[in-house]
């Protein structure tokens, strides 16, 4: 039975960002504005033994608890709520769709800051601009000192104020520059008011030319802003995809209005970052795991507040509330790290589309190798398909080899004829990219007398042989140790590491081409702060000669001097139980071949094979992506596979092997009366990595062609399993539209 609060007082009804899925009713706190308090305002509540950031839902009258047993909220932390309307219809989607708690839902939608109470304030920042002396004077005179001259220039070229995070930007040790300068009168501190946006002066002068696809595809977009609509732009590598984005951006910003661009990984950041800072003389906000919560939260309330216009980010960044939203652009949109594999765990593609509709504003989506399910879409009618089947300006598509090295001598993994290849490509001064999905010395320490291989005790996984460092690593859980000499197991015999990682490739690198600039690009390489950046420079100033790197070199970049192009290992995606391995791969070989002949330069790219008769990459080589996925997508189909059918997969894990089946049958057993029969219930089984962190893991896959269905049996089952009683004794999780079933 409902009851009133005490006294009749308000009650409220609020969400609190932990695994829990219901909300929590508080009475309203003492001498509060009642015509202030709107959904989404961030409160302070007294939760368990200590207090907790919530997030106002609703205001109501009555509760189904005792108001003897409610407590007070402590206070409010907003005077209005910091998102909107159609923000909190978002979040409330999001949490419906993939049956995640509303609390932590809307807590993904606040950087770390504001989920934690901190005021919701930009610091001011500071601005500079020349004065009439600066605009005139010759930087030449500076010539003693040449950083301060290049400030002045950096000024003089950009004829507008810049801020503190711009200057940052351009310079990180800008600081110590500005003092001699001001005590020159040749900079002023200027007022940011001075740079409202104006159509004049949004754009750098710097516009590229674009071929007939170009502008037809820009057409189209800018012809559709104002209105929803999905556009998949469709591109070879190196047909000009950055190029569209820019000049429909430019539309977007003529109309006062702002643009979110998500990036798949970070590593892609500062090449896009510098290429939109040449092209728009307005600043642009940044939001990445790699940026303090400080920056975060900053960039997060620009957009909010308006004070900024474009936003580049990962996938985080989609919830950024925009107070003058007008487009959203997903850059690579096959990546799977729009995926969110722990936690909540959206898809930032779907989520974006849904955006897109609830803002009313269009959404545009870029790869040269588009995910099966938006081709779906396409041929379904609701995306519409925009091509650039040609590389811009004189570039011309690379030429593709497979390369047999069955019965053939190798080297770490470089065949004779690689080698030659590559020597004949630093002889004309040019650069090589070498590709291997793999980071470490070697994947496997093995004992060559007695079989013993190092395993890593919390996971059914190898450790990693890391060798510069002398450890042993498992790149699952994190656990390490020293690599060892001897064999524990035999005592006497010799360890040999087994298999190829990029740290292995990079010695043979080093003493069969000496005299040669080397960079080895992945995630152990680029841990420093702005190293990556550095590298970059040093591979776009013709600095270096051989690349060597992981998947972070497969997109995005811009090599104009790179050649040729090899993928080491190409067999090692070809054979794996994820229905979705094939397309990956397809993705991963053309991502990567786009790095070769970018500019006027001829570009070859080299697929080291043992199996040159596969199906998948004789259809690359003589075809195309779009052969390939147009076959995959008819398999899919016969097989009854997404995005034919829908999916979501339950896991379970536990310290007791046995709990997670347990678990996972219950559920099976639960949902049995509520099956109609057009839902496979598969398992439970152990996942493919059947231990990890020493938690025991377990799943169950539910399929269906018919998606209602299929979320209305979870929106009744989840109530349930949180009743039972080996929920307590497991950690569970639900994933919807699953990309990894690991």
């Amino acid at each position: 039975m409902a009851k009133l609060g005490r006294g009749n007082e308000l009650i409220f009804r609020v969400a609190v960002s932990v695994p829990v899925y219901r909300l929590f009713d508080y009475l309203a706190p003492d001498n509060f504005e009642p015509a202030a308090i709107k959904a989404g305002i961030r409160l302070e509540v007294p939760f368990g033994k200590g207090k907790k950031i919530a997030f106002l839902v609703e205001v109501a009258d009555y509760s189904e608890l005792d108001s003897s047993k409610l407590k007070r909220v402590s206070r409010i932390l907003d005077e209005k709520s910091l998102l909107r309307a159609k923000d909190l219809r978002l979040l409330h989607w999001a949490s419906r769709y993939y049956h995640h708690p509303l609390g932590e839902v809307i807590g993904a939608a606040f950087p770390v800051a504001l989920r934690q109470g901190k005021l919701a304030v930009v610091q001011t920042e500071k601005y500079y601009n020349l004065t009439e002396s600066g605009k005139t004077v010759d930087a030449n005179q500076l010539q003693r000192a040449p950083k301060q001259k290049s400030l002045l220039e950096k000024l003089q070229q950009e004829q507008l104020p810049l801020s503190e995070t711009e200057l940052s930007a351009w310079n990180k040790n800008w600081r110590p520059l500005v003092k001699p300068l001001l005590d020159k009168q040749l900079i002023q501190l200027a007022q940011p008011e001075s740079k409202v946006m104006f159509a004049a002066s949004l754009v750098r002068d710097d516009t590229l030319q674009l071929n007939p696809q170009q502008m037809s595809a820009v057409a189209a977009i800018k012809e559709g802003l104002g209105r929803f609509g999905v556009f998949l732009l469709e591109g070879i590598t190196g047909s000009g995809k950055t190029e569209v984005y820019l000049q429909v951006i430019r539309a977007v910003l003529e109309r006062g209005q702002q643009v979110l661009i998500l990036l798949p990984e970070i590593t892609l950041t500062p090449q896009l970052e510098e290429r939109f800072g040449q092209r728009f003389a307005i600043a642009q906000c940044l939001s990445h795991s790699k940026l303090t919560d400080r920056e975060r939260q900053a960039a997060w309330l620009k957009m909010q507040q308006g004070d900024c216009f474009i936003m580049l980010g990962t996938r985080s960044a989609l919830f950024t509330p925009l107070k003058n939203p007008g487009l959203i652009i997903l850059d690579e949109e096959h990546d799977v790290s729009f995926k969110q594999q722990e936690g909540f765990r959206f898809s930032a593609r779907d989520v974006a589309v849904v955006r897109g509709k609830i803002l009313n504003i269009p959404v545009l989506l870029g790869s040269a190798t588009p995910s099966l399910e938006s081709l779906h879409n396409v041929d379904k009618k609701h995306y519409c398909l925009l091509h650039l089947p040609e590389r811009a300006g004189n570039a011309i598509e690379p030429v593709l080899q497979l390369l047999d090295i069955r019965n053939k001598p190798m080297q770490e993994g470089l065949s004779e004829q690689l080698i030659e290849e590559i020597k004949i490509t630093l002889a004309k001064k040019e650069q090589v990219l070498l590709f291997l999905n793999r980071r470490g010395f070697a994947p496997t320490l093995i004992c060559h007398g007695c079989g013993w291989v190092a395993r890593c005790r919390r996971c059914d996984a190898n450790l990693v042989i890391h060798y510069a460092e002398k450890m042993l690593r498992c790149h699952h859980c994190g656990h390490e140790q020293r690599l060892i000499a001897h064999c524990p197991a035999c005592k006497t015999g010799e360890l040999t590491a087994l298999g190829l990682g990029t740290e292995r490739v990079e010695k043979v690198l080093t003493e069969l081409f000496a005299d040669k600039t080397i960079i080895r690009l992945d995630r152990d390489s680029i841990q420093r702060k702005g190293s990556l950046e550095g590298y970059l420079q040093q591979i776009n100033q013709g600095k270096v000669d051989i690349i060597l790197g992981t998947q972070m070199l497969a997109k995005g970049h811009h090599f104009p001097n790179v050649t040729l192009v090899a993928i080491l290992d190409v067999d090692s995606g070809l054979f794996s139980i994820d229905f979705r391995a094939a397309e990956k791969l397809a993705q991963m070989i053309v991502q990567v071949s786009g790095r070769a002949g970018r500019c006027e330069k001829p570009g070859k790219v080299i697929m080291q094979t043992r199996r040159p008769e596969h199906p998948l990459l004789t259809t690359l080589l003589r075809q195309d992506y779009r052969s390939f996925a147009k076959t995959a997508l008819a398999e899919r189909k016969e097989a009854g596979l997404p995005p034919f059918s829908h999916q979501i997969l339950l896991r379970a894990q536990a310290v007791d092997a046995q709990m997670p089946q347990l678990f996972l049958q219950a559920i099976v057993e639960l949902v049995r009366p509520c099956n109609k029969g057009h839902i496979q219930v598969l398992g439970p089984v152990a996942a493919p990595m059947a231990r990890r962190a020493g938690l025991y893991r377990y799943q169950l896959l539910f399929q269906s062609a018919k998606r209602r269905e299929l979320h209305k049996l979870f929106d009744d089952a989840v109530p349930e399993i949180e009743k039972l009683k080996q929920a307590k004794k497991v950690r569970w999780s639900l994933d919807v539209d699953p990309v990894d079933l690991y």
